[in-house]
């Protein structure tokens, strides 16, 4: 039993629970995350054309990215919920890697930090355009999901390129 005390997330008996953040202090909170999804250059043609059939790809994707930041802690079992401040998401296409990037910055001030929300905004961008994209082409790859820079609370934290 002494390792579980290792974990926040396990309670005594080794079950899991929520960590009480009650006695932290609000501070505000910054996290970036981004990641990737690679499609064919017929597809970022098209959306970069406004030609996919289902609306203009990266605007739906920025708001199923808001969206999925907003209820983070609906998604993730252990997570809070927390007073988000801001959340900004921007897309890069790269032509030579038929790839879109989603970079996605969170703001909040609360006592626990805003990493998961930034993650799971970039996720959901991605899947986003995958579904709007699904009609012209299957072969899209997501990935490099990642944290990129983190902070506010006990520690601070960027990615070494």
């Amino acid at each position: 039993m002494d390792k579980i005390k290792e974990f926040t997330h396990f309670d005594n008996n080794g079950k899991a629970k929520m960590v009480d953040v009650s006695k932290k202090e609000d501070t505000l909170r910054i996290a970036a995350a981004r990641g990737y999804i690679i499609l064919n250059s017929q597809i970022i043609k098209k959306i970069r054309e406004n030609q996919i059939q289902k609306g203009d790809v990266l605007a739906v994707a920025k708001i199923a990215g808001i969206n999925a930041a907003k209820k983070t802690w609906e998604l993730v079992p252990l997570c809070h919920q927390i007073r988000l401040t801001g959340i900004d998401i921007d897309f890069e296409i790269s032509d030579s890697e038929n790839k879109i990037i989603s970079v996605s910055t969170i703001k909040g001030y609360d006592k626990t930090g805003v990493e998961m929300e930034a993650l799971t905004s970039v996720a959901l961008s991605l899947i986003t355009i995958y579904d709007m994209c699904k009609a012209v082409s299957k072969k899209m790859i997501i990935g490099g999901i990642e944290l990129i820079k983190k902070t506010g609370g006990k520690s601070d934290y960027e990615k070494n390129s």
